[in-house]
Order: C-alpha cells, then sequence, then structure tokens
C-alpha cells in the first residue's frame, strides 16, 4: 500500500515537471522578453562616473552581440555568410526571446547534423559546432528557471542520439557525444548554481531589509507606548488635581448659588469620567508584563541621580545648566529626562572610554538640550545595539512639536541636540 502511495505521488510529480516544463519551452516560446539594462545600483554602473556609466548599463547586450560577432567572423572562412547567420542569429536572439533563441539553435544543429558529415569544423558536435549551441544554453539558463537548462540539455543529448542512429556514425561519435554532453552538462549547472546561490543572496538581503523596516515600526509603536503609559499619570495627576479642587470649591465660599455649585460638580463629574476613560486607556497600551508604576515620573531635577549613576558605570560626564530655570511643564520635563538618559545610554553602550557634556538651556520659547561626546576608546569594544534610541528621542520631541538632530561630530564623537518648545505662562493663558 505504502509503495503504491509512493509510486503514485513520484508520478504525479513527474507530470508536474513535464507540464511546466513544456509550458517553459513550448508555450509562448518565442514571447518578447527584453534583456533588461544593469540598475542603476550595480557595482559597474556605480563605479565609473555619470556619463560613461549611461553606456555601461548596456554593457551585457554588447557583450552578448560582440561574442555572436565573433562567432560568426569564425565560421565565415570555413562555410561562408549564411551558415555563419544561422550561427550567430540564435545567439543574438537571445537579447529579446531566449527560449525561441534556443529553439533555432536547436534546428541549426538539427540541420547541420543532418547536412554535414562528421567531423567537419562546423558539425553539431565538433568544438567549433558545438560552442555556439553550448553559448545560446547558458545564455538562456542565466534567465530562465533550472529546469529549462534540465529541459534544454536532455534534448540536446536526445537529438545527438538520434542524429547518430539515423546517419550511422561509427564509434567516434559516441565518444566525442559523450565528452561534449558531459561538459555541456557540467558549465550549465555551474551556472544554475551561481545563478540560484546569487538570487538566494538577493532573497535574504530583501528579507533583511523588510525585516529591519517591520523592527523600526515595532520599535516606534513600542516607544509611543511607552510615552503613552508615563505621560497617563502626568495627565491623570492634573484631572486628580481638577477633580478635588472643584469638589472643594463650593465650600470655600460662603451662601454658594445652586448654578455654580452645580457647575462645579459637573466638572468634578467629567474629570472623575476622564479619569476613568485614562485607566481604559492605559490598560490597552500597557501589556501583560508591564507592572503599575510604583514611584512618580521623573524631571530634569532628578538629573543629577541620573548622572551619578552614569558616572558609577565610568563615563566622565560634564552637567552645563544655562538660563534661569524655571518649572516647565510636566510632560516636557519627563520627555527631557527620557533623551538625556537615552542619550547618555547610547554613549555607554557604543562609545566606552569617551567622555560627555550634557547642557541644559532654558531659552525664551522653550527648552534646549545638547548631549554630546569625543571618540571612543580605541582599546574599548562597543556594545552591539539596534540603533533605535534615536527613534524614541525624535518621538518624543515630535510629539511636544520640537526638533532634533542626531549626527557625528569631526572629532569622531556624537552630538544629539533637541529643543522642546514650551508657551510662556501669558501665552498659554491667552
Amino acid at each position: 500500500m505504502t509503495d503504491t502511495f509512493q509510486s503514485s505521488e513520484e508520478l504525479r510529480v513527474a507530470r508536474t515537471f513535464l507540464h511546466r516544463l513544456r509550458e517553459d519551452l513550448v508555450t509562448d516560446a518565442f514571447a518578447f522578453r527584453p534583456l533588461p539594462p544593469l540598475r542603476d545600483d550595480h557595482r559597474l554602473v556605480r563605479a565609473l562616473p555619470r556619463r560613461a556609466a549611461r553606456y555601461t548599463r548596456w554593457l551585457p547586450h554588447a557583450v552578448v552581440v560582440g561574442f555572436a560577432l565573433m562567432i560568426m567572423l569564425a565560421t565565415v572562412e570555413h562555410v561562408g555568410i549564411v551558415p555563419a547567420l544561422f550561427v550567430g542569429v540564435p545567439i543574438m536572439t537571445t537579447l529579446v526571446r531566449p527560449v525561441g533563441a534556443w529553439w533555432l539553435s536547436f534546428g541549426v544543429m538539427f540541420l547541420t547534423g543532418m547536412v554535414l558529415p562528421f567531423g567537419s569544423s562546423v558539425s553539431p558536435w565538433s568544438p567549433g559546432g558545438f560552442l555556439p549551441h553550448l553559448a545560446v544554453m547558458v545564455l538562456v539558463a542565466l534567465r530562465t528557471r533550472p529546469r529549462v537548462a534540465a529541459g534544454m540539455w536532455l534534448l540536446t543529448g536526445a537529438l545527438a542520439v538520434f542524429l547518430g542512429v539515423f546517419r550511422s556514425y561509427g564509434a567516434p561519435y559516441g565518444g566525442e557525444l559523450f565528452q561534449m554532453l558531459a561538459f555541456s552538462g557540467f558549465v550549465l549547472f555551474a551556472v544554475v548554481a551561481v545563478r540560484g546561490l546569487r538570487e538566494g543572496k538577493q532573497q535574504v538581503e530583501a528579507q533583511a531589509a523588510v525585516t529591519q523596516v517591520e523592527r523600526s515600526r515595532r520599535t516606534l509603536l513600542e516607544e509611543r507606548t511607552t510615552i503613552a503609559r508615563e505621560l497617563h499619570d502626568v495627565v491623570a495627576h492634573h484631572m486628580s488635581v481638577v477633580a478635588i479642587q472643584a469638589e472643594a470649591a463650593p465650600y470655600r465660599v460662603q451662601d454658594t448659588p445652586p448654578e455654580l455649585a452645580a457647575a462645579f460638580q459637573t466638572i468634578r463629574e467629567n474629570a472623575v469620567a476622564a479619569l476613568t476613560e485614562l485607566r481604559r486607556v492605559l490598560g490597552v497600551v500597557r501589556s501583560e508584563e508591564d507592572a503599575a508604576p510604583e514611584a512618580p515620573q521623573p524631571t530634569l531635577a532628578d538629573l543629577g541621580l541620573l548622572l551619578g549613576n552614569v558616572r558609577s558605570a565610568g563615563l566622565e560626564v560634564e552637567h552645563v545648566t544655562t538660563g534661569a530655570v524655571r518649572p516647565l511643564p510636566q510632560g516636557v520635563e519627563l520627555s527631557a529626562y527620557r533623551i538625556v538618559q537615552e542619550a547618555l545610554s547610547n554613549v555607554l553602550r557604543h562609545a566606552p572610554g569617551a567622555t560627555a557634556r550634557v547642557e541644559v538651556s532654558y531659552v525664551l520659547g522653550g527648552l534646549g538640550l545638547r548631549i554630546v561626546n569625543g571618540p571612543a576608546d580605541r582599546l574599548a569594544k562597543p556594545s552591539p545595539g539596534a540603533g533605535h534610541g534615536v527613534l524614541g528621542m525624535r518621538e518624543r520631541v515630535g510629539m511636544l512639536g520640537g526638533g532634533m538632530t542626531a549626527e557625528a561630530t569631526e572629532d569622531g564623537g556624537y552630538e544629539v541636540a533637541a529643543f522642546i518648545p514650551v508657551a510662556m505662562p501669558g501665552e498659554a493663558a491667552a
């Protein structure tokens, strides 16, 4: 029972192979499939000046045409111009109709095998006669599926056996036939293998690029989720203050009008409802592994503790504050703290042994941050990282309507500079 099932499965696979091979070699065999020029990002195109690169893109076409002309010049000395055209035209046809070009070459081999005697310099199985056909098979194999190369090689071998039986060639024909088929089989196998390795490498590179994009998107979503979780506490604190003040306000005024008391009651109810909705939103963005924060979110006042921890890790960091220190919105303070924290973490990870400088500038209309580090110690080995820290910092700055730059410095270090706009109290009230 098992043997019967395996036999039927093998027959099904064989029929599928033959059906697809017939589609490749017979159906639309002369379909127009022009060879595309080299891409703009090809190594040869990028290595030459722009004016020369415009012509370099057509280098494969020039090589094929040049090889065909060379074969034709070598053939015309022995058999004349017309047979030379029969040899060269199939090679050139591979540029536009690859499978059809092979059938033309196959027909030329059949005609020459039927007409020319064995041992002729351009007979199908002489080196001079078989080389053009092998060149056509190689060019077709470079542009079609591997099974097409196998089909071309098998049909070529079948044609050789047919001619050997029909023309009654002697014993030397068998040895020469075996040599030509073995050599062509090895060449086609090498071409298919190299092409398969190249396509596999391209697929891996394409998949790596897709994976990198997906990883960046996932990191961005995770960073946004983290920001939402952190800002929840800030917003919840303000809403709680609003609810408490609205509840206590009627008791601060004697003989509170009923309309005013009702308005404060409405404010309190809306604040409590907003808090409830915030908790629901937080439940959506928080994963099961995340626990509720047990400590208040950090602010710029906590930079001293952060810098102390960084110094204990071996990083020499200088802290400079310019401008009149003033209280800022909690969201701004939290984002500024996280930006400094991430920038210093990147210095520890990617530039071990370097020194860093943190500048916090309280300027009119906003807050400026600048974290710059020098070059890494050549003897120290940097730790690998995903490189998404800058992405998170940009997301925080962009959320607050600010701008940020992150780039290498001339001395081999790195600089992160950000500006977060903050409205003045009078402007906010207006």
